[in-house]
């Protein structure tokens, strides 16, 4: 049975990680890479002195702590309040509309963040209008981006995400909710002292898994928002990899791009695991 899982993470995983070795060659898709001449760091050093680099690197991880600091405590509160809905009609209703973003690919998503943002025939501006306020050009303002960026990924996967901390939820002892009552605590305190401690073990694996993708953000929906007007604050280093890897062609360095974003990652799990080994108890291995 875990057989189709074993080869999937073999050969799209595993077997990749050979490619790796181009990072430290100037690859030559006619030549291969056993053709192809070794250049040692010179890849690295070219990503470590190019001006614009630590421009990108800072966009990326200020995206990322935005989406840590906003968009990680997102579907545990979703789930939390879900939690203390006691009419399931209504329950299910909300569940279902806040899934359904997930299914939606970023095109749709971003156009339809492009359209709802417009100056034209947005309804945000319309709002604003109404209320006798000036219209505001959000997608040509680079404060605006990372803003945008953010509340938009929370719309699309919070009810998604949600699903794992209602799992969670579903599986915490009743009994201690009736001893609870007891004892006179109401829901609140309930809430502080048995549900949140209780699914701390999957909040604190969850965080761990996302830390160590601090600077991978997805293409996909950077790509759909991006426009020159924004880009000081918007480009990042995957849509920095389309333009300079597969639009330019320098498969190479790029590829060392790549083992560097690994390479943090990496070290930032190793980092938080030890500090949540101290803090909480809870570890990934």
């Amino acid at each position: 049975m875990i057989l189709p899982g074993i080869m999937f993470f073999f050969l799209f995983k595993y077997v990749p990680i050979l490619g790796s070795v181009i990072a430290f060659q100037d690859y030559n898709v006619y030549k291969g890479i056993l053709g192809s001449p070794f250049v040692g760091l010179k890849h690295f050093e070219t990503l470590f002195t190019y001006p614009e680099f630590l421009k990108i690197l800072q966009n990326t991880v200020f995206i990322s702590i935005y989406q840590l600091v906003f968009g990680f405590p997102a579907p545990i509160i979703l789930a939390l309040l879900l939690n203390e809905v006691r009419k399931m009609w209504f329950k299910r209703s909300v569940q279902t509309i806040v899934y359904l973003p997930h299914f939606l690919s970023w095109v749709i998503v971003g156009g339809l963040v492009i359209n709802v943002l417009s100056p034209n025939y947005g309804i945000i501006n319309e709002i604003l209008e109404f209320l006798g306020m000036e219209r505001i050009f959000f997608m040509q303002q680079p404060e605006f981006f990372r803003s945008i960026v953010v509340a938009s990924g929370i719309w699309k996967e919070v009810g998604w995400n949600a699903i794992i901390y209602l799992a969670a939820l579903a599986s915490i002892n009743t009994e201690m909710y009736e001893a609870a009552d007891v004892d006179g605590a109401g829901r609140f305190r309930k809430m502080i002292s048995i549900t949140l401690p209780s699914i701390l073990p999957t909040i604190m694996i969850l965080f761990l898994l996302r830390i160590g993708h601090l600077l991978d953000l997805g293409f996909e929906q950077i790509y759909m928002l991006l426009n020159p007007l924004i880009a000081e604050k918007g480009q990042i280093i995957d849509t920095y990899i389309y333009t300079v890897g597969l639009l330019g062609g320098q498969y190479s360095y790029t590829t060392a791009i790549g083992i560097f974003k690994s390479v943090v990652g990496l070290m930032l799990i190793f980092s938080f695991n030890q500090i949540s080994k101290k803090l909480t108890g809870e570890t990934l291995y």
